[in-house]
């Protein structure tokens, strides 16, 4: 991949780890999609979209403590980050902590994303934050 270009390529040979990331990624190889978004880091350390791509594949790995403090990371340094407070929420919430859950689903839900895919999202966060302001208190 992008490693093996660029140790064997030409000079010329550009590689964006970030794409081959989410391709990888997109192809179940996790392991090697952290290793490309680690090396996009390195060339971008304050991208926030890397971060992002890389708690969602902690998460897909099972790493839910490191997709956590991933999530976390970038909304420290963006805290308009909707994906971020998307992915959080329902980590905390697997986690059984509804409260800040919710937060993070109120959050997400006051700027959220726009595009195909964002109305599937947008409608599963509004569900599911009903259901949590929907259950008692203890």
């Amino acid at each position: 991949m992008g490693i093996w270009k660029k140790l064997f390529g030409d000079s010329e040979d550009t590689v964006d780890y970030y794409v081959e990331g989410v391709d990888l990624m997109n192809a179940g190889k996790y392991h090697e999609a952290l290793t490309s978004f680690r090396l996009a880091l390195r060339d971008a350390p304050s991208d926030v979209t890397v971060l992002q791509q890389m708690a969602v594949t902690y998460t897909r790995i099972g790493m839910t403590d490191e997709a956590i403090k991933t999530y976390r990371a970038v909304l420290a340094r963006a805290n308009y980050a909707s994906g971020a407070h998307y992915g959080l929420a329902f980590l905390l919430l697997h986690g059984g902590r509804k409260v800040e859950a919710a937060s993070h689903l109120r959050s997400f839900l006051e700027t959220p994303p726009s595009g195909p895919e964002a109305e599937r999202h947008i409608e599963h966060a509004r569900r599911t934050l009903d259901e949590i302001n929907q259950e008692p208190t203890a």
